[in-house]
């Protein structure tokens, strides 16, 4: 019916007939219920004098599988097979040219037209509902990313972490959980994997095995293929927030409390210089997002990142991304580089993604000349950490200076740290605000005026606590005042 969309074919006694049968019947069924291992109950243990983590036998009941159960499991089987052979037929007889400006109903149409002839070919009945299923599939093989779309316009999914082809995991609410998702073999796998990235310019092969991109909608994606990956292809999607998440959403959300979002209000608009350190997946950019809407709109904002995150709202935002080298080795652009470049175009604020290299040093250099209120996160486990990273940051730029004076530079340019942290309910909360004061002798000196106390655990694992001050105040409040805000003196009170 759309005939425009399939390839011109010659005559069919010009071409040899194709043998339509996805796998041979003698094959689907050579895996019989009886060739199946079963568990054989094992004689139980005298217990032991003290608590043992070995794995405990299984009762018999389990050895026997019903044999309802092996007979889905075989259909499944042969619907993925038939699946994979209905690809294949739709890759040999759809024009893919003249797909870019086909619409999603007429392509949806095509593939049912083509699925449906190749369905009674291979005379393999399905169901209304296996058949819709099917045709959604193919669909999702040829305009998406097969088995992975699903999960990307699941809203309730955070990450997607693939371990091979027939383990995919998903993050929902902060707790990982295996999905039903699949691939059919590593070459599947590998093949959704190459249309990611070859679709911003870059490869993975044998010779390059590990990969950073963007998907379409800004999701960040990295790769690792065989042999690095030992037991299959290695995939971790961090989806990409359609909307982005305010300062009023991350209090809602028990983030953090409305009298450190007072003062973090306060912190940016009087240009502080705020570094956002955390372990990975505790909410670092999310942070940085909510904490830029604070910056007035008519400062000129410059965004320097590996993968572009960050999704600002002022009107004045340069957005810089580096990129890797290309197949010669050549062409590399770091983050260094851009935030060099960066420095000559009469930027207010400098906003790294992520400091994680010789690039520090330049960022340092930035907050100390005039370039205050800039930005950036690091991976550390508190605000004590987060500076001894600086200093061994600095150490492996292989720029040689003396301790005291790398301190001193890091006490200067960095005013304030905000400890994110993900708990072990899967919550995220800002549990520390530390403000950097200055250094006495060799030590950089640092007060903590907000943190996060816990105070208990429920029954279901939900960490129970609250947000207080430290009672110490702001060592900037003379600045915030100054500035016109006037906090009072009780925001920094203990609960």
């Amino acid at each position: 019916m759309f005939s425009r969309y399939r390839k011109d074919t010659p005559p069919a006694s010009d071409t040899p007939k194709r043998d339509s049968r996805a796998v041979p019947v003698h094959e689907i069924a050579s895996v019989s219920p009886s060739a199946q291992p079963t568990l054989t109950p094992q004689p139980r243990p005298a217990a032991p004098p003290q608590r043992s983590f070995k794995a405990t036998p299984k009762p018999a009941g389990i050895s026997a599988q019903p044999a309802a159960n092996d007979k889905d499991r075989r259909r499944k089987q042969r619907i993925l097979e038939v699946k994979s052979e209905l690809h294949t037929r739709l890759l040999d007889n759809l024009n893919l040219a003249a797909l870019d400006t086909a619409s999603e109903a007429e392509l949806r149409a095509e593939i049912a037209s083509i699925s449906a002839e190749a369905l009674s070919e291979i005379n393999f009945a399905l169901t209304s509902e296996e058949r819709l299923t099917l045709n959604q599939d193919l669909y999702f093989e040829v305009r998406g990313l097969g088995p992975l779309e699903p999960l990307l316009k699941d809203d309730t999914v955070n990450d997607i972490l693939v371990n091979g082809p027939n383990r995919v995991f998903v993050e929902r609410n902060g707790k990982l959980e295996l999905s039903d998702v699949t691939f059919k073999d590593e070459r599947h796998l590998l093949r959704i994997i190459d249309k990611i990235v070859s679709a911003v310019g870059r490869r993975v092969d044998e010779s390059n095995p590990y990969v950073d991109a963007r998907l379409a909608d800004g999701s960040r994606f990295n790769a690792m293929v065989p042999p690095v990956a030992v037991d299959g292809s290695l995939v971790s999607i961090r989806k990409f927030k359609k909307e982005k998440l305010g300062i009023n959403d991350l209090v809602g959300f028990g983030a953090f409390s409305e009298e450190m979002a007072m003062y973090l209000e306060a912190a940016v608009a009087t240009r502080l210089n705020v570094i956002v350190s955390g372990g990975t997946g505790s909410g670092k950019t999310t942070t940085l997002n909510a904490l830029s809407s604070f910056i007035d709109n008519s400062e000129r904002i410059l965004t320097i990142e590996d993968t572009a995150e960050l999704q600002l709202q002022q009107v004045h935002v340069g957005r810089m991304e580096s990129r890797p080298p290309n197949v010669e080795g050549k062409g590399a652009v770091t983050q260094r580089d851009c935030l060099r470049n960066a420095l000559r175009m009469r930027p207010d604020r400098i906003i790294v993604g992520e400091t994680r290299g010789e690039e520090v040093i330049d960022m340092l250099q930035a907050m100390n000349t005039g370039h205050d209120g800039s930005m950036t996160t690091i991976h550390a486990n508190s605000a004590r950490d987060a500076v001894s990273r600086l200093e061994n940051m600095i150490a492996m730029s292989g720029i040689e200076m003396p301790l005291r004076a790398v301190r001193s530079q890091i006490a200067s340019a960095v005013n304030l740290i905000v400890q994110a942290s993900r708990l072990q309910d899967g919550s995220r909360r800002m549990v520390s605000i530390t403000e950097v004061t200055g250094m006495e002798g060799d030590i950089i000196t640092m007060q903590e005026v907000f943190r996060f106390e816990r105070t208990g655990l429920e029954p279901n694992g939900k960490i129970l606590g609250h947000f207080t001050g430290s009672g110490i105040r702001s060592h900037y409040s003379d600045r915030f005042r100054r500035w016109g805000y006037n906090l009072p003196s009780s925001l920094y009170d203990v609960v």
